[in-house]
């Protein structure tokens, strides 16, 4: 399948959540599906989830809609859920511990290589047979093995630097948590993470604005 260019963030924002709903229509035994049937579940518009789709090819039927396993596995390739991405986390503290405990990751092909903190007391200790190491080990592993992806739990201070560190020693995906974002050149993607936005978000909702 040929992959269109110029897909707006928008829409690929929406990807992920086609992904979770059509895995759990899958776990259901849902063969097919309509778009006005994936609306009333996901709560996109019939018209945006068309939309949304045929930007990446022409995978439903009409008056037959969409054949859930074939549109699950059309949505994971266009994802890069068909590769293996290997993974380091920086700063295990309770953010960096609870991403290296979540087992889904493991499922959509996110390896964790490494974890590495300053904190010398989280030395030696494992996660899932990760061991943490110091984080003056970070340079010198990145140099010996092809990571695909850093992911970023350390202080505000620290960030960028831990950024600039995996940048210059090949890592091409950024996942960042601390509580700054983070900047890089084109070639380089970075996801910055604040937690505070859908928590305030939420409060804007619970007052009526």
């Amino acid at each position: 399948m040929e992959r269109k260019r110029n897909i707006s963030m928008a829409v690929i924002r929406r990807l992920p959540k086609y992904y979770r709903y059509l895995s759990e229509f899958m776990k259901n035994d849902v063969d097919r599906i309509s778009s006005k049937e994936l609306s009333e579940k996901i709560g996109f518009t019939a018209s945006q989830i068309r939309q949304d789709l045929n930007c990446f090819g022409d995978f439903g039927q009409q008056g037959y809609g969409y054949n859930v396993k074939d549109l699950y596995r059309e949505i994971s390739s266009i994802l890069g859920l068909d590769q293996e991405y290997n993974t380091v986390i920086v700063g295990a503290g309770n953010i960096g511990q609870a991403i290296a405990n979540y087992t889904d990751f493991d499922k959509l092909g996110f390896k964790l290589n490494a974890i590495f903190d300053v904190n010398p007391k989280l030395t030696g200790l494992k996660i899932r047979d990760v061991e943490i190491q110091d984080i003056d080990n970070l340079q010198q592993f990145l140099k010996y093995n092809q990571v695909n992806l850093g992911v970023i739990c350390v202080p505000r201070e620290s960030a960028q630097r831990v950024c600039d560190i995996l940048i210059e020693n090949g890592v091409k995906g950024i996942w960042n948590f601390a509580p700054v974002d983070l900047h890089a050149e084109e070639d380089i993607k970075i996801e910055n993470v604040h937690l505070s936005d859908s928590l305030l978000t939420l409060t804007y909702l619970l007052n009526g604005r």
